[in-house]
């Protein structure tokens, strides 16, 4: 039975774990519930810190054009077209609402990669946020988060406000590739637990927060968190998360190398036993990096879409495109649609996603099952 201290002891070790996994300091770590919570919890602050920057510059230069009614206008917030559903639909509510202006930037049909000028053509006078994933959790890619900052922050010394804030949501890469703060500069970054083997719980760094950078709480209550996130702390699921932080921090290079050789083995396999003409990989994009564990597939032909083939294997659990979206039917993915795949390819596609712990008998396995149930739809009438 934990005691008060033994809880508050568990939960400051679990601090210093996750700030350790991503480069931070333990005081910029404030635990959420999830992504979700972390990725509204920087919208709702970005929204407040426009609406304070505003108030400051009209009380310092009284008799100029006021933000909220001049030509000027709402808060600005940027993101790619192919952000998770946890950024994308709280930008398309606060667009709906009226409450602020939105620019989707489309990633590049050639890289799939959002282009950095293209983010800083985007830039208003008003823009408040630019929050781009750092890795896409349907094909893999890594969205250049590291040139973005550092672009906008040297735009950031040239005006006066709003600051324009940056967030990525880390959740895909975390315990795959090497993440750090400090190298990727960013002002709040989302950590998502069971995406490297944790709990079904999160955090949000924030580097300095309610100093350096603005954090404003969603929530008021028993003043847990520091007061920007209060609510009686799930101690257990921070645990988890601190240990699995843990291994992370002293594991990844193993990690990372498994997966990564796991992934190339299965796209081999797939390849020798399907053949190069009726594979197309949906995570292969020139001039980009990717994920060590993803591979996102298309088996070419007019029986094999994607949710056909899974709901007939045998062995296989895989999805189609994000997990969260499982719901979506046989409609293709948008996130690859964005990224220039075809229509056709796209509605054939599996994402396979390798582990810590998948073997090369499991990839044999699952292989073996695609090919049979490949050749049972392709038979029928």
């Amino acid at each position: 039975m934990w005691t008060g201290a033994n809880a508050k002891t568990i939960i400051n070790q679990s601090r210093e774990n996750v700030a350790r996994m991503i480069g931070g300091k333990p005081e910029d770590i404030i635990f959420t519930s999830g992504g979700t919570e972390s990725n509204n919890l920087v919208f709702h602050t970005a929204m407040e810190h426009f609406r304070r920057s505003c108030r400051a510059a009209e009380q310092q230069s009284k008799g100029q054009k006021n933000y909220q009614n001049g030509s000027v206008g709402l808060p600005h917030i940027i993101i790619s077209n192919v952000e998770h559903d946890s950024i994308k639909l709280p930008a398309e509510h606060l667009l709906k609402d009226g409450k602020a202006d939105v620019t989707f930037v489309p990633v590049s049909k050639v890289t799939a990669r959002v282009e950095v000028d293209d983010i800083i053509a985007a830039v208003r006078p008003t823009t408040c946020l630019i929050s781009i994933m750092l890795a896409n959790n349907e094909t893999g890619v890594l969205m250049p988060v590291r040139e973005i900052c550092q672009r906008i922050k040297w735009l950031n010394r040239q005006r006066q406000h709003p600051r324009i804030l940056l967030h990525t949501d880390a959740a895909q890469a975390l315990g795959k590739i090497r993440v750090d703060v400090c190298d990727l500069e960013v002002d709040y970054l989302t950590i998502v637990g069971h995406k490297f083997y944790a709990p079904r719980i999160g955090a949000l760094f924030v580097n300095g927060p309610g100093t350096k950078t603005p954090l404003y709480p969603m929530l008021f209550g028993g003043g847990q968190e520091r007061n920007f996130r209060p609510g009686t702390e799930n101690t257990p699921m921070i645990a988890g998360l601190g240990k699995a932080a843990e291994l992370v921090t002293a594991n990844l290079s193993d990690y990372e190398g498994h997966m990564r050789s796991t992934r190339l083995y299965l796209e081999e396999r797939l390849q020798a036993v399907f053949g190069e003409e009726k594979i197309h990989f949906n995570s292969h994009f020139p001039g980009s990096d990717t994920l060590p564990n993803t591979c996102n597939v298309s088996i070419l032909g007019p029986r094999v879409q994607g949710q056909k083939v899974l709901s007939s294997c045998t062995r296989l659990l895989a999805s189609v495109g994000a997990a969260c979206h499982s719901d979506g039917g046989d409609r293709p993915s948008h996130i690859l649609l964005s990224c220039g795949v075809s229509p056709e390819v796209a509605a054939n596609a599996l994402r396979l996603s390798v582990g810590r712990g998948t073997s090369r008998a499991d990839v044999d396995t699952v292989v073996d099952d695609l090919r049979d149930t490949v050749q049972l739809l392709e038979e029928m009438d």
